[in-house]
């Protein structure tokens, strides 16, 4: 009776595995022929109808055909990224500590990174194009894009707060939270740290800034390659009109500041208990692209602890003709992102006069 059960247990067994492998082979052989139909509908969509599919994320290659893809490459740089992540993490650090001692708001005796991390995602090339516009000399464009899980803690040391993370987002944006301290122990703190760190940052990141790299290990002059000034340019601010008061007695104590790179601002005197105030002070500013770069103004009120911005306003470089001047008369905004601005009241105007 055991032997014929056994047997029987067996030959159920066999009949079920066989069953269970022919329908395994059957569903991977469904799914073969569904993929190779959506890849004959991919392969027959033309160049547009993929811009469509991809929305704003489709890469350059499938706008222009010259870019090529270069999947072997971002398969390395996955491999690459924990070795390149922390060198690049340290060079950061080495080259940022320096600038944010150098332009630590007062009242602030530290200001370091307690962390910094680029994280563990590596950034994606989405294409390469290679140019070769004169002898000896190649241009390569580069689609880079980074969605990465970076982790940066800034290290303040003050009287009463100990240290503040800095979270980087995808702009150049990021939020103050206060580790074992609290922001408000100072008055002004956030405003004085966030107007720092975007300085320097901004200043880093966006154009002009160039990098210059030599290849092969062979000590060459690089002195040609280096980004040059185009052009100085001459700013007179004259004078403002209709300025919003800020002030619950009196009226604001107004002044200006002027500058093209965030890090290289220049200050107005401060004209006191005026709406309508005129300066006539001129400045002279370096411009490195006249074709990209922007002056930017932007009008304060002089009080107590921090200053508040009465309006700001931006003029293209390109606008100017070489050695021409022009007297130029910006509205002042609340801010140059417009998702910020909570109202649309006039506030103002300022006039200057640059020269290129």
């Amino acid at each position: 009776m055991g032997l014929v059960s056994g047997m029987f247990m067996g030959m159920v067994f066999g009949i079920s595995l066989m069953a269970g492998w022919r329908h395994m082979m059957k569903y991977r052989s469904t799914k073969r022929i569904a993929k190779a139909a959506d890849i004959k509908v991919l392969g027959a969509l033309s160049r547009d109808d993929l811009k469509k599919i991809c929305g704003d994320n489709y890469p350059e290659w499938i706008s222009f055909p010259v870019y090529e893809q270069v999947k072997w490459l971002n398969k390395h740089l996955s491999k690459l990224w924990p070795f390149v992540a922390e060198a690049a993490s340290a060079v950061i650090k080495e080259s940022v500590e320096p600038l944010l001692e150098e332009y630590r708001p007062p009242g602030i005796t530290s200001l370091k990174f307690s962390k910094l991390s680029l994280g563990t995602v590596a950034p994606k090339i989405e294409g390469i194009r290679v140019q070769n516009l004169k002898k000896g000399q190649i241009m390569m464009d580069i689609d880079l894009r980074w969605g990465g899980d970076p982790s940066i803690i800034l290290g303040v040391e003050a009287a009463l707060v100990a240290s503040i993370p800095i979270q980087p987002k995808r702009r150049i944006d990021y939020t103050l939270k206060a580790v074992g301290g609290s922001l408000t122990a100072v008055p002004g703190i956030s405003d004085m740290i966030d107007d720092t760190v975007n300085s320097i940052v901004t200043d880093m990141l966006q154009w002009p800034h160039r990098i210059v790299v030599p290849i092969g290990g062979i000590p060459v002059d690089t002195s040609e390659l280096e980004l040059k000034p185009e052009g100085k340019l001459t700013v007179t601010v004259v004078k403002a009109n209709d300025l919003k008061n800020l002030e619950m007695i009196g009226k604001s104590d107004p002044y200006v500041v002027v500058h093209i790179r965030p890090l290289f601002k220049i200050k107005t005197k401060v004209i006191e208990n005026n709406l309508n105030p005129i300066w006539n002070e001129t400045f002279e500013l370096i411009a490195e692209d006249r074709e990209t770069q922007e002056l930017t103004v932007e009008v304060f009120d002089q009080d107590i602890g921090q200053d508040k911005r009465l309006g700001i306003a931006k003029f293209r470089l390109i606008e100017l003709e070489p050695e021409t001047p022009k007297e130029v008369n910006l509205n002042l905004l609340s801010s140059l992102d417009t998702l910020k601005i909570k109202d649309n009241k006039d506030r103002g105007s300022c006039t200057i006069k640059v020269l290129f």
